[in-house]
């Protein structure tokens, strides 16, 4: 296991001064009937009381840090990626895991369920996006497009399509049942290391090593407006629940809240290390962000208000994602530990950590 942090360890070569080939490679993809190696096993579960930011199971299947977590649409699994080049799914209150998905050749980098809840769509620095059933980790696609590692995947609302994002400086929209290519984005000029599709599923927004996040129309690729907040490379994003706003997070330390429309900051809210991951919850009352520091931490998604620090981790976290119904977070980090705990209300507990929130219209 490399020795350095995982997240986007590639990433971390372009401080070096690594030159970048970009070589776009336009390659149709094709279906590939295959059925990935599937097992069955029930893992260790740490069972506590129903407090807020309280531990209710621990994961520890994976071989290699996690590099994404995500639930399914009715929020009864929760399915893991790693760097150990495995998806396994698995049930959130016993640990008991249903499926693992081998397809990959190399790390796997991102995740995503289908809207209902039937397929799991996987991405990796093998350069492949592929779509699977999640019930039998049957292989149903293999998208071959990118020319380098594909960094993020998003499907849209209504399940029809898949958006890609890669260190190919591209972001491709595919169909997702033929794997038919529909559009590419070129408006990145470095790596783009994170995609995601609106809920009103309009627009796309994309970001990455450029230090920019650019929102852009869905079905024409036409460019909408460019977020210039950031300092620094921008690792994740994620849409508000009602579209209108965007939370960024990366490499500058610092979680952003702003107006999609029109670009100006909600609030700014500056951590202590590197930001990799963010989400936003179902009701659009709080984010939480994993971070480099072993924590995740929740804040207001109005004020920025941190109300929650979690510190259950023992290294860096690298994925954080919300149950549907809003009463759990799920994050995974670099030992390749899983936690699920209890969610806070907005507002409910105060954090001890510091930070400089920004009114809209101050910067």
């Amino acid at each position: 296991m490399p020795t350095q942090s995982k997240s986007f360890s590639l990433l971390l070569l372009a401080f070096s001064g690594l030159a970048i080939l970009i070589s776009f490679l336009a390659v149709s993809s094709r279906a590939v009937p295959e059925t990935a190696s599937v097992s069955h096993h029930t893992a260790s579960v740490s069972r506590r009381t129903l407090s807020v930011g309280t531990t209710l199971s621990t994961y520890s299947e994976h071989l290699n840090a996690v590099s994404a977590v995500a639930w399914s649409p009715d929020g009864k699994y929760l399915a893991s990626a790693s760097y150990d080049k495995t998806v396994q799914v698995w049930d959130p209150v016993t640990g008991q895991r249903f499926t693992v998905y081998r397809g990959h050749t190399n790390w796997v980098s991102a995740l995503a369920w289908s809207p209902d809840g039937k397929y799991l769509a996987s991405a990796s620095y093998d350069k492949t996006v592929q779509v699977w059933e999640a019930a039998t980790g049957k292989r149903l696609l293999t998208y071959y497009g990118h020319s380098d590692t594909v960094t993020a995947i998003a499907w849209s609302p209504d399940g029809s399509h898949l958006a890609s994002a890669s260190f190919d400086n591209t972001v491709q929209v595919w169909q997702s049942v033929t794997g038919q290519l529909e559009l590419t984005y070129h408006g990145h000029s470095n790596w783009v290391t994170a995609v995601a599709w609106s809920p009103d599923g309009k627009e796309l927004a994309s970001a990455g090593l450029d230090t920019t996040v650019q929102i852009w129309n869905a079905s024409t690729g036409k460019a909408l407006l460019t977020y210039i907040g950031h300092a620094g490379s921008v690792t994740a994003i994620a849409w508000s629940p009602d579209s209108k706003h965007l939370a960024s997070v990366g490499f500058d330390k610092s979680v952003q809240v702003w107006n999609a429309a029109t670009g100006r900051p909600l609030w700014i809210y500056c951590c202590q290390g590197w930001v990799n991951g963010i989400a936003w919850s179902p009701d659009g009352r709080s984010v939480a962000s994993a971070n480099t520091g072993r924590t995740v931490q929740v804040w207001d998604s109005t004020t920025g208000t941190p109300t929650l620090t979690y510190r259950n981790h023992r290294s860096e976290v690298l994925a954080v994602a919300w149950s549907p119904d809003g009463t759990r977070l799920a994050s995974g980090d670099d030992d390749g530990i899983v936690r699920v705990w209890q969610a806070p209300l907005a507002c409910q507990c105060a954090s001890e950590e510091q930070g400089q929130p920004v009114r809209e219209g101050a910067l």
